[in-house]
């Protein structure tokens, strides 16, 4: 299945911010580097963003944004992060991080139409 993704475009008009804003809040932590997906298109390469996790963030730091320093939200989300269990997948191409609350299920694909369910090996019996 694949996931529900928003492109940079779209969030921008959407919640209504400037492409300065958007960067500048991942810089200051608000918004993580791995929810930052580049896809090639038609048109060339574009970000697009986990549509849920953005959504949920863009409304929480625009509600709060005036009332709490965006250092103090970065702060939050930062111990939020050091709170939850991940897992961390180091390829060639990079790190890709997944915390365990939002993993469903894991599988080793060997290739030869072979599957391997490994999820309660990486979550135990939670899911």
């Amino acid at each position: 299945m694949e996931q529900d993704l928003i492109s940079k475009k779209e969030l921008l008009e959407i919640y209504d911010i400037s492409y300065g804003a958007l960067y500048r809040w991942k810089r200051k932590g608000l918004i993580p580097e791995d929810w930052f997906i580049k896809k090639s298109t038609a048109t060339g390469q574009e970000t697009f963003f986990p549509r849920k996790l953005i959504c949920e963030r863009m409304d929480l730091i625009k509600a709060q944004k005036d009332d709490i320093s965006l250092e103090e939200l970065s702060r939050l989300f930062s111990k939020e992060s050091k709170n939850k269990a991940s897992l961390v997948i180091d390829t060639v191409f990079g790190k890709k991080t997944f915390y365990l609350n939002e993993i469903k299920s894991v599988f080793i694909d060997t290739g030869d139409e072979m599957k391997k369910d490994i999820t309660n090996d990486i979550l135990g019996g939670d899911k």
